[in-house]
């Protein structure tokens, strides 16, 4: 039911909106808002998308939980695709998403309807040593490899 709403609802939504706007301001102040937000929100998406890496990378840096700043980035991507299309109903969505405060409350709401079974986090791999900070330990195995001659068997001839 909410495909049907998303493919036939919005854009009856927007063509209301585009016709009581224009009602109001005329055609060309309409087409020029409409460009303006596009305008202003390609900057806004650009921005806290830099943001929203920046906070991606220092997570996997010091080696936490990314999933709130990949959420975050999906958001702001999302947030930049409705900003893109033409309409008003869009751009209230868009300009939502990059609010960070609805971005947040979103994430909480999504908690509360997923429920994580299992986590593997990089501390079971990797242990920082806190006296130097640039050196990762780790146990490893060397494997022999026995040298083939002939074809792999991948292959037919």
């Amino acid at each position: 039911m909410w495909l049907f709403f998303l493919f036939v609802g919005v854009p009856l939504i927007e063509i209301a909106l585009f016709i009581q706007v224009g009602g109001w301001i005329g055609l060309w102040p309409t087409l020029g808002i409409v460009v303006l937000t596009a305008v202003m929100g390609t900057l806004l998406v650009r921005s806290q998308g830099a943001q929203a890496m920046a906070s991606l990378r220092n997570s996997f840096n010091e080696l936490n939980d990314p999933t709130e700043p990949l959420a975050h980035g999906a958001m702001i991507l999302f947030s930049g695709a409705l900003l893109l299309t033409p309409g008003f109903f869009t751009d209230a969505l868009g300009f939502a998403l990059l609010i960070p405060a609805f971005r947040k409350r979103i994430l909480r709401e999504l908690r509360k309807r997923v429920k994580v079974e299992s986590v593997v986090s990089g501390q079971e791999q990797w242990n920082r040593n806190p006296r130097h900070p640039d050196v990762i330990e780790g146990d490893y195995e060397e494997e022999q490899q026995t040298p083939r001659n002939g074809p792999s068997g991948w292959t037919r001839h």
